[in-house]
């Protein structure tokens, strides 16, 4: 499992992303997405959802996200 001290973002060019207010916003994120999809798998579970389903549409869920800011 990735932690996110071990995430080096980079740009779409590779760059890395040094900025230290840019990374902090990245983390607090990725800790919130987290907890939210957590308690979503707990619902899901104590509700009698199969997990591994729960699990696919969360997957599938994030394959569904849209850039709202297109490369040109």
């Amino acid at each position: 499992m990735i932690t996110d001290q071990q995430i080096i973002w980079r740009s779409p060019e590779g760059k890395v992303i040094a900025c230290v207010e840019k990374i902090k916003v990245l983390q607090e994120n990725l800790i919130e997405i987290r907890q939210v999809c957590q308690d979503a798998l707990v619902d899901a579970v104590l509700m009698g959802c199969d997990e591994e389903q729960f699990r696919l549409v969360l997957a599938g869920l994030v394959d569904q996200l849209k850039n709202p800011y297109p490369p040109s």
